[in-house]
């Protein structure tokens, strides 16, 4: 049946060759609908919790997107009057930021002061530059002692201050919006500098961070894209040697890329960060079929076949093999579904579609397109075949051995597996080529960094956030927060009442705590929220009932169990000393970390049902129980041994690493299938030993193997080079898997392959 399609296909090979191109151009139509999320909530569904926590902290206070633009004098002081001026200017300036609603900074700062039975509420600093060395002294010793500003708008030592603005994007179309934000601001900041060169200024914020999401899938593409080409083109042209099978093996990648993300479009996919590293992964997977393809179709030229014969064995050899390499790849990408990031999930998807189309390239337009093109080669050429031979011998004669040392070598290696341990922290996610995670780091060293929680704790009744005893454990738990060694800075509406009553007393020290009396303090909030100018109301601490305030940690640089710990903590102490108070952490880091820990779990699920999945596949199309418990090894070992050489110098799995297993899994298998078939039809149809099988097996196949595994891995460790930790990871961890797989396939499986049918043979 096989043979009479391949001489159908042979037949009608210009309809195949216009059909397909027909296809083609109705599937690459959908790429114009393709879009791009630059917006890090896409990493949550829509049902997470914590996402949905956190929308409605966003929803009952201001929006926490901000850009924080961090500003260091050279002179190494924030308090001198051109500094504050600079400072000023630049705080007015940022009014004028698309989408901005608030704008806070050291100038602007709301600072309250006494005066008889009134209060008196003003900019900390107006019109720096007439300000007197005592009046500037004033303003360093009065910035350095209010809670809301020290480590939070100016470092303690007083070297760097920052100016905050939040950002309300309207989110009609964040592709645009965020870019417009980042395009002023960064035009505004460079003026900035041009005009104060003794002044450094640095960018942050979620703004930013978003922004740099796009900038590194733009980049990806930009340079990944066109240096795994480059990699494709000159392995193909070392295995192949013919021009005409590198140029058709090159168009059926391009073919497969544009066929998967048209498709992609049709079906709606939002392309992000992850998802957007698709074309690279399909064009690294693409050349399997084709190398498996072509390098049959040459062999069996150079064994003196014409090429008619030739195309003809090569289908008829590499059909039920394709079909079940594809499928179980196929298992493995959908099987990435399970995970609770949304861009893996398309991801899974995408490559699945890609996988498919080339599948059917592969069997329908390369042949029509070789048989089209002139491939003239020598018989006997072929040296490879020889060398394979020899590799095999020395298997053989050594396999008791070749199985010890492997064994031994994956025994020592996945011992060191639990050393990994999650760590997911999103804006690590960027390398330090990106300005984006060089200003963070700084301002997370010198200032403050991303990293915050934020609570909305609830007093439970209306205008509740004026009662003593509400205050009161409100101070309690940002004391207790303020006392964690991973706490940088805690900030709470307590100060701001505790302030205010030191104020109204005639600014007498001993009065700087929280109110006695709940009307004297209603009586105080409502006075000061009276002076406030417009845009820097208490709309970002208190909600609209006077109900709950909004508390805000900052925290150190922490791997996500560390975090999970902290939050642990912290409801644990809630619950023991204001079991009546609800207060929920939150926020982009408390998100990240929890949806990493859900990853792990769900994977494993998705890898064990990948697993038992790939291995009935598996059983059926060899119709062997005992080739497929076979196959089981070469599997699970590589992807286990490849942990452990992650524990062993990484130890640290991130959301993409945690998605490896299920993504390898589909990959592998194919070495595996097209070995265990190529021995069993040694040992079935030309009733073989086990041995010949083995060789049968090496020189038929091996050398496809080893250049797919050439390539297989020189794409992933490109995708490595990606500055986007979630791609670099994955592309790393899965070149190491395909690697060991390899070692695994070669010198580990023949060997139990011919002990175990050997003992079958002897009965």
């Amino acid at each position: 049946m096989v043979e009479r399609y391949a001489e159908w296909l042979i037949r009608w090979r210009w309809g195949v060759i216009v059909l397909t191109l027909l296809w083609l151009l109705a599937a690459a139509y959908g790429t114009r609908f393709l879009t791009f999320s630059n917006d890090y909530r896409v990493y949550f569904t829509k049902e997470n919790p914590q996402l949905l926590a956190f929308e409605k902290l966003q929803n009952t206070y201001n929006k926490v997107d901000n850009v924080l633009i961090v500003i260091t004098p050279k002179e190494g002081d924030v308090f001198t009057a051109s500094t504050l001026d600079a400072v000023e200017g630049l705080t007015q300036a940022a009014w004028q930021i698309p989408y901005s609603t608030r704008v806070d900074s050291l100038t602007n700062f709301q600072y309250t002061r006494g005066a008889d039975d009134d209060l008196v509420v003003t900019d900390l600093v107006k019109d720096a530059t007439v300000l007197s060395a005592a009046e500037l002294s004033q303003v360093r010793l009065t910035a350095l002692a209010e809670p809301l500003l020290a480590q939070r708008m100016i470092s303690k030592d007083g070297r760097v201050t920052a100016v905050n603005v939040t950002v309300q994007l309207p989110e009609r179309d964040l592709q645009k919006e965020v870019p417009e934000v980042v395009g002023h601001v960064r035009q505004m900041v460079a003026s900035f500098k041009s005009q104060h060169p003794d002044l450094e200024a640095r960018l942050t914020g979620g703004i930013m961070m978003n922004n740099a999401f796009s900038e590194a899938a733009r980049d990806d593409l930009q340079t990944l894209v066109p240096l795994m080409f480059l990699v494709i083109v000159v392995v193909m042209a070392l295995a192949l040697r013919t021009t005409a099978s590198v140029v058709s093996t090159v168009l059926v990648i391009a073919m497969s890329i544009i066929s998967a993300m048209g498709l992609a479009g049709w079906a709606g996919i939002v392309l992000t960060p992850p998802s957007v590293s698709a074309p690279v992964v399909i064009m690294t997977l693409s050349v399997a079929n084709c190398m498996h393809l072509l390098t049959s179709y040459l062999h069996a030229m150079y064994q003196g076949m014409d090429r008619h014969a030739a195309m003809v064995d090569s289908i008829k050899v590499n059909f039920h093999p394709f079909f079940l390499t594809n499928v179980t790849t196929v298992v493995g990408f959908l099987t990435m579904n399970f995970s609770e990031a949304p861009p893996f999930r398309d991801l899974g998807n995408i490559l699945s579609i890609g996988v498919l189309t080339n599948y059917l390239l592969c069997i329908t337009f390369l042949p029509a397109l070789v048989m089209m093109l002139p491939i003239k080669v020598r018989p006997g050429g072929d040296k490879t075949i020889a060398r394979m031979g020899r590799f095999a011998e020395f298997i053989i004669r050594n396999r008791y051995r070749s199985l010890w040392i492997v064994a031994l070598i994956a025994a020592v290696l996945i011992a060191f597996v639990p050393k990994n341990e999650l760590n997911d922290n999103f804006v690590e996610y960027f390398d330090d080529s990106y300005q984006f995670r060089r200003d963070t780091d700084y301002s997370s060293a010198n200032l403050t960094g991303m990293y915050q929680l934020f609570y909305s704790v609830e007093s439970g009744r209306a205008n509740g956030v004026t009662d003593p005893d509400y205050l009161r454990t409100l101070e309690s738990f940002a004391e207790w927060y303020r006392q964690q060694p991973e706490v940088q800075h805690v900030a709470s509406f307590t100060e701001i009442m505790k302030r205010l009553n030191k104020n109204m007393h005639e600014e007498d020290q001993s009065y700087y705590r929280v109110p006695e009396d709940r009307e004297l303090s209603a009586q105080y909030l409502l006075l000061y929220e009276m002076s406030l100018p417009f845009g820097l109301d208490l709309n970002d601490q208190i909600n609209i009932d006077k109900s709950a305030t909004r508390m805000i940690v900052s925290i150190k640089n922490l791997t996500s169990s560390q975090i999970l710990a902290l939050e642990a903590r912290a409801q644990q102490w809630l619950q023991h000393n204001a079991p009546t108070i609800k207060a929920e952490g939150t926020g982009p880091i408390l998100m990240f970390s929890y949806i990493g820990m859900r990853n792990i779990q769900s994977m494993l699920v998705g890898s064990m049902w990948s697993l038992l999945a790939i291995s009935v596949v598996v059983i059926f199309a060899l119709w062997s129980l005992r080739l497929g418990i076979i196959s089981l090894i070469p599997n699970i070992v590589p992807i286990l041994m490849a942990f452990g050489v992650w524990g062993l110098f990484v130890g640290q799995v991130s959301l993409a690493a945690s998605v490896v297993a299920s993504a390898a899994l589909g990959i592998i298998i194919d070495d595996t299938v097209h070995f265990l078939s190529k021995f069993k039809y040694a040992r079935q149809k030309k009733g073989l030993s086990a041995e010949d099988a083995v060789r049968y097996a090496f020189t038929t196949v091996g050398t496809a193997i080893w250049y797919m595994t050439v390539v297989l891995v020189a794409g992933f460790l490109v995708l490595g080079l990606s500055g986007f930790e979630l791609n670099s990871s994955l592309g790393i961890l899965t070149a190491v898997t395909i690697t060991i797989a390899l070692v695994v396939d070669f010198m580990l499986m023949p060997p139990l392959l011919i002990i175990m049918e050997g003992k079958r043979d002897a009965k």
